[in-house]
């Protein structure tokens, strides 16, 4: 018996959580798609600093890592392999 309260107890919370997230008067899919981002690129959790500047220093260079290997592949496909 208190498996299945359980059970409904979670369904309810997974049910009212898709109705907060796809209601029509929050915030839209693209303002929360846009804050998710930023929140994901500035490391925005500050609660331990070797985690937050390792995370920032990481996700730098992988920006920069990307930008060269797509100049790279432009360079290569524009010049014939």
């Amino acid at each position: 018996m208190a498996e299945r309260r359980d059970d409904e107890t979670e369904s309810r919370r997974i049910l009212e959580r898709v109705e907060r997230e796809t209601a029509p008067g929050g915030a839209s899919f693209i303002a929360r798609t846009a804050k998710d981002a930023h929140y994901h690129a500035t490391a925005a959790d500050r609660a331990d600093p070797i985690e937050y500047w390792g995370t920032r220093i990481g996700r730098t260079l992988g920006f920069f890592i990307a930008i060269g290997l797509l100049v790279w592949l432009v360079y290569a496909v524009t010049r014939g392999g």
